[in-house]
């Protein structure tokens, strides 16, 4: 196969089963005491027999296939053909064996969960990073806050394929956490929160982990959208002390205004960059406290163009990205390098 260019050196040897699988050889035994399998007499058992048999018919079939290129062309590209159905087999048979897990996997033990078995008063955290889901772990309110922290960022499962998303431990995480399955296997009837707020810190970082997670949701799990529990949590930009006064700001625009209402005052700001730089309970008190956070509530108002863009920003091909950003490059307000 290589020697006609079939194979690269690269490919895989084929196996003895590709190369065999409808091919047949017709050969004539003559056995003493023949000893066949059953009474149909389909198969010889005579073990001297077999290495007789396969040492002529190897070498009957090296010599034809030197002899005949054309036809060990043919041979070959079924050979390839088999492989490929073989392995596409065994793809699809480890993937069924992983979805079967993802079903019956218990919960991830990274999950802080909630006492309250009941899912309308239940919401869970998905927090990024270890540090800051300690905090909302300590912050929360046990009874119905549940909390899972987050390693890193997660996969684009925009590139990935189904089988590379069901291997991802994160993605495996979020899946048994939540209980409703994706895709195909999706039932809304078993999720078990309510609310699932998507807690990141308040930076690029953070909203590049948020775009990556409400793709996973959009593409894997749109009926949690579409029923109204996917929200993401408002953690503040900035602290702002004057005297014993303390005020919590989300945005440049408030901050501005907190500013000018100080006048002339002494005042001391600090810049949360991640959610990790805020005790438990000023974690609580600013974005999980249902008395005084804000939640925005994720919608799909244009399932079309929701799906344009996220295949634009999040898929694989470069160029529809390059001009999306090169139209809006203006319009960009936090821009970090």
């Amino acid at each position: 196969g290589r020697s006609l260019g079939i194979l690269r050196d690269t490919d895989p040897n084929l196996s003895g089963d590709d190369v065999r699988e409808g091919l047949t050889a017709v050969i004539s035994v003559k056995v003493p005491e023949p000893q066949f399998e059953s009474q149909t007499k389909v198969k010889l058992m005579n073990p001297e027999v077999r290495q007789a048999v396969e040492s002529v018919t190897a070498d009957a079939l090296s010599k034809f296939l030197v002899s005949d290129p054309r036809a060990a062309r043919a041979i070959i590209e079924k050979a390839l053909t088999s492989m490929r159905a073989r392995a596409a087999a065994r793809k699809a048979r480890d993937l069924v064996i992983r979805k079967s897990a993802l079903e019956s996997m218990t919960l991830p033990g990274k999950l802080a969960d909630c006492s309250s078995r009941d899912p309308e008063q239940s919401e869970l955290f998905i927090v990024e990073g270890d540090s800051a889901g300690g905090s909302a772990k300590q912050g929360r309110d046990r009874q119905f806050q549940a909390v899972l922290p987050l390693r890193g960022k997660i996969l684009n499962t925009e590139r990935a394929g189904l089988n590379k998303i069901l291997n991802n431990k994160e993605i495996q995480a979020i899946i048994s956490a939540l209980g409703c399955g994706i895709g195909d296997q999706f039932d809304l009837s078993n999720l078990r929160y309510n609310r699932v707020i998507i807690m990141t810190d308040a930076d690029v970082d953070g909203a590049h982990i948020t775009t990556l997670l409400l793709t996973f949701f959009f593409r894997y799990m749109p009926g949690l959208i579409e029923d109204g529990h996917l929200y993401i949590a408002q953690p503040p930009l900035y602290l702002v002390r004057a005297g014993r006064e303390r005020r919590y700001v989300y945005s440049e625009r408030e901050l501005a205004e907190a500013l000018s209402d100080l006048d002339s005052r002494h005042y001391s700001l600090q810049r949360y960059k991640g959610l990790g730089e805020m005790n438990p309970e000023q974690l609580w008190e600013t974005t999980m406290d249902p008395a005084r956070r804000t939640l925005l509530q994720v919608q799909i108002n244009d399932a079309a163009e929701a799906d344009r863009v996220f295949s634009m920003l999040m898929g694989s091909a470069v160029p529809p990205r390059r001009k999306f950003i090169q139209s809006h490059a203006r319009e960009v307000q936090n821009l970090d390098i």
